[in-house]
């Protein structure tokens, strides 16, 4: 179940980090509204809240995060 759940965790935490520094892009370089630039740091936010809740050490974890990231954006169009 630990497993799972961070897997989960990672998963979560890569798209927040993705998608919020998308959305923060699109409003500065694209002139898309305030709200996009409000999602975006919202979805930062939770990023950097999502590596706290792993049931496993942080400091190990957190090391594991970048690799995932990396799949997880070679995944996205």
């Amino acid at each position: 179940m630990a497993l799972f759940q961070s897997l989960l965790y990672f998963v979560i935490a890569g798209l927040c980090e993705i998608d919020g520094g998308y959305l923060v892009w699109l409003w500065l370089r694209e002139g898309q509204g305030f709200s996009v630039a409000i999602s975006g740091w919202l979805l930062l936010i939770l990023y950097g809240v999502i590596p706290t809740l792993q049931p496993t050490h942080f400091s190990r974890t957190y090391a594991a995060y970048g690799g995932v990231f990396i799949v997880i954006k070679g995944l996205q169009p």
